[in-house]
């Protein structure tokens, strides 16, 4: 069974995830690398939704139990390539010349809540399902360039709250402190209005891509820079 699908539904594409919780591993981002290369290379794509189809998470983040075997079996660098590879999809979605939409139909704590703050814009169901950055209860510090798109995302007051306490925030709250364009009543009318949002978008990629990249690119830098000497510095910590 396939973790995520890949639709084009008129000129907006839509990935689905697929996997339950969702839980990011090697496996989750091969598959978001295929859907945004599929994104990158259909030139009638005018915007990008990503959504799951699970009853109450959207993603859950990394996934652990893959990570704590990858550490006791020393595989010090499957973990590094998985990092990689994840620093690479959230920089694609910030550079990406066509809007991305995330339509959070349930739980989006740590990796997924770092997904959803690397999207355009972000719809979520208030009747069920948290938004959360659960790391300093899980003793994983956030890499330098986690800290400046959740500040793309999250107001500064809020990320100082949520960064140093964990604490989750339900739909309304992140609505009111425009975290998110709307939280809807559940999940449907949540896939509802991300879709229609995005479908109403008809901007030029040129334009668009050039745009997100002078608004992030700094970001990209910072994983470069800054990130990945950190991550390097696990083949010898690990």
């Amino acid at each position: 069974m396939s973790i995520t699908q890949y639709e084009v539904v008129g000129k907006t594409a839509v990935l689905t995830l697929c996997n339950g919780e969702n839980r990011q591993n090697p496996a989750f981002a091969a598959a978001m690398l295929d859907a945004i290369q599929k994104v990158e290379e259909d030139k009638t794509v005018r915007s990008f939704v990503i959504t799951s189809n699970d009853e109450k998470n959207w993603s859950q983040g990394i996934d652990l139990n893959w990570m704590m075997g990858a550490q006791q079996s020393g595989k010090s660098d499957e973990i590094q390539a998985f990092l990689r590879d994840m620093n690479t999809v959230f920089g694609k979605l910030l550079t990406l010349p066509v809007p991305v939409v995330a339509s959070i139909t349930g739980h989006a704590f740590g990796n997924g809540a770092m997904l959803a703050s690397c999207c355009d814009f972000r719809f979520m169901r208030a009747d069920r399902g948290y938004f959360c950055y659960p790391e300093v209860d899980v003793n994983i510090p956030f890499l330098p360039s986690m800290v400046a798109y959740i500040r793309k995302a999250v107001p500064e007051h809020r990320f100082n709250e949520m960064a140093l306490t964990g604490r989750r925030l339900t739909a309304d709250e992140a609505a009111a402190d425009n975290i998110l364009m709307a939280a809807l009543p559940d999940a449907e009318t949540t896939r509802k209005a991300a879709m229609d949002y995005a479908a109403a978008f008809n901007k030029g990629r040129g334009i668009f891509g050039m745009q997100k990249q002078r608004m992030h690119g700094h970001i990209l830098e910072t994983m470069r820079n800054e990130d990945e000497p950190l991550i390097e510095a696990m083949a010898v910590t690990a």
